[in-house]
Parts: structure tokens; C-alpha cells; sequence
């Protein structure tokens, strides 16, 4: 009975530190937070959630879209908007010139890193009660629903800055093609720094000849916030820089015996360099086609934004 004792209870501690690891609001201090890898949960993890939990969890995993554009790409700004966008909370385009042809907020700036900025900034000051923030190009196809997943249990609150980290010198930083996301307080910290010359200037000085990827991780790791790179529970990327045709074909090569495995995770979020027809063919595999006879009894549900009309 005593050794019965002590097993029941020693699983009833794992119980609960497990729930306690996995809760959102959990506080952490910033000096804790200093992974360079952050990785999903497993579908054995949330089991421990109660449904009343799991419903609370995937309501309040909100995404605000950053979409970048220009009028000379218009045909994959427009596929941007009838595909992926759809699935974000709110998805804002932020264009460099006026265009008659769609909507978006006219920044009117030519330069690269002054305009992500203003786009941040905006962002920022109209996010309402949406904490997290999804940058991306509109060459970059995203599945919205495997991000939610991935910020699932992450606080936003913390100072997160991912996507598919890269190094460059002693720099890490987030590749732009793959899309990055951001917390509120990561935002909030670079919105504030935004106007601070010395050490994030928006045009000239040491800044002036680096790609605006490296330029926001600079200006981030002033405020004590590094580039993380996000995962699935087996380590493979969920960011990628690269279309799903590409990556196959690199698999081929490197993989020849076992393609898919070697080629990219199932709970992807971003690819990069697809056509817009492309994109159309991503939103039809990944949201309508399913095998006659097999049901899929994921153990969340993201619900489409009201009035998204998304697929």
C-alpha cells in the first residue's frame, strides 16, 4: 500500500506540474527567457487540459496579419487575400504606394526599413485585443492554424520573436521569407525603441546597408529580445523559406528512401516562393482535400474569424 501511495502520488505531482508548465498565463521573468529553440506542444501534453481549458486556450490565440506589399506584384497580393490572409484575425496590408486596385493602408515610403517600421507601428496602435503579430510577404503562403498551435501555450505577455532564426555574425535574427511573428511585448518593446536614433535609426548610419530582417533583430536585441527559432516536437523547422515543391525536390536528393519525412514537418506554417496559382492549390490541400474514410479528431478547434468567408 506504502509503495501504491507513493506512485499515485508521484504521477499526481507530474500531473501537476505539467499543467502548471503549460499554462498561458504563467508569469516568467525576461532572464528566463533565453531559448533559442521553441517547439509546439505534443498532442500527449494537451491531453492533460480539461475540454473547458482547451476551449480557453484556442479562443484567446489571436493573430494579427502584417502583410507587405506593393502595387508592381499585384497579382500576388491579390492571391494573398483570397487565400491564407482569410484564416488570420485580422489581416492588414500595408502597401508603398496608393493602388487603386485593392485595399490596403498607403504608407507612402519607398525604403524598405522605414516602411516595416511604420507597418509595426501601426500595428501596434490598432491592434485592439489581438497580442500576437504575423509579418509576412505576400509571396509567403501561411497555414494560421498551425501558428495558433505553435503560440498555443506561449504567454504573450513574454517577449517572443521567431520564425526560421538564421545567424549572421554574432546576430541571430528571423528570415524575413518565412514570415515572423511577434509578441505583444516584443512589439512593444520595438515600437518603443523605434524612437531611439542611436540605437535604431530609420535611415543612415550603421543601419543603412543591411536588409530590414537584420535590422529589426538589431533593433530588438537592444531591448534584451533574441531571435527563436519554432519547431515541432521532433525539431524540424515550421518556418520555411523555400515552396513545398522545392522541398521535396531537395528531399528527393538528400532523402530519396523516405521523401516526406525528410522533406518538412506536417505542422508547417509558412512557405515561401510559390506562384499564385500555387497558393490556390495549397488552400485546396490543405483545407478541403481529405481521404474518403479517415476522420480527423484533432483535440483543438480554431474557429474562422467572423465573416472571414474562409475556406
Amino acid at each position: 500500500m506504502f509503495m501504491k501511495g507513493m506512485i499515485m502520488g508521484g504521477i499526481f505531482c507530474l500531473v501537476l506540474s505539467l499543467l502548471a508548465s503549460f499554462n498561458p498565463s504563467t508569469e516568467h521573468t525576461t532572464e528566463d527567457h533565453h531559448h533559442h529553440h521553441l517547439q509546439a506542444p505534443s498532442k500527449d501534453e494537451l491531453k492533460h487540459f480539461s475540454h473547458s481549458q482547451m476551449e480557453d486556450l484556442s479562443n484567446q490565440v489571436r493573430v494579427y496579419c502584417i502583410i507587405m506589399v506593393q502595387p508592381k506584384i499585384l497579382v500576388y497580393w491579390a492571391a494573398a487575400i483570397h487565400t491564407w490572409s482569410k484564416h488570420c484575425d485580422k489581416a492588414v496590408f500595408y502597401t508603398s504606394e496608393a493602388s487603386k486596385a485593392l485595399e490596403a493602408v498607403d504608407l507612402n515610403e519607398k525604403d524598405d526599413w522605414a516602411r516595416l517600421r511604420k507597418a509595426l507601428t501601426h500595428a501596434y496602435e490598432n491592434a485592439g485585443d489581438l497580442r500576437w503579430f504575423f509579418v509576412a510577404q505576400p509571396t509567403t503562403f501561411a497555414i494560421i492554424e498551425n501558428l495558433k498551435y505553435l503560440l498555443l501555450t506561449k504567454d504573450p505577455n513574454e517577449p517572443f520573436y521567431l520564425g526560421n532564426a538564421a545567424k549572421s555574425g554574432e546576430l541571430d535574427y528571423v528570415v524575413y521569407d518565412s514570415g515572423i511573428v511577434l509578441s505583444y511585448e516584443a512589439l512593444k518593446r520595438l515600437v518603443n525603441v523605434f524612437k531611439d536614433e542611436d540605437k535604431c535609426p530609420e535611415r543612415g548610419g550603421s543601419l543603412w546597408n543591411v536588409g530590414e530582417e537584420k535590422q529589426l533583430a538589431m533593433c530588438l536585441k537592444y531591448t534584451g529580445v533574441f531571435a527563436e527559432n519554432g519547431e515541432d516536437i521532433h525539431g524540424k523547422g515550421l518556418f520555411n523559406s523555400k515552396s513545398v515543391e522545392s522541398l521535396i525536390s531537395d528531399s528527393m536528393q538528400a532523402n530519396p528512401t523516405n521523401v516526406v519525412e525528410g522533406c518538412c514537418s506536417d505542422m508547417a506554417v509558412t512557405f515561401n516562393g510559390m506562384s499564385p496559382d500555387q497558393m490556390q492549390v495549397m488552400m485546396f490541400g490543405v483545407y478541403r482535400l481529405r481521404p474518403y474514410g479517415h476522420d480527423f479528431h484533432d483535440l483543438l478547434l480554431f474557429d474562422p474569424p467572423v465573416g472571414s468567408n474562409n475556406d
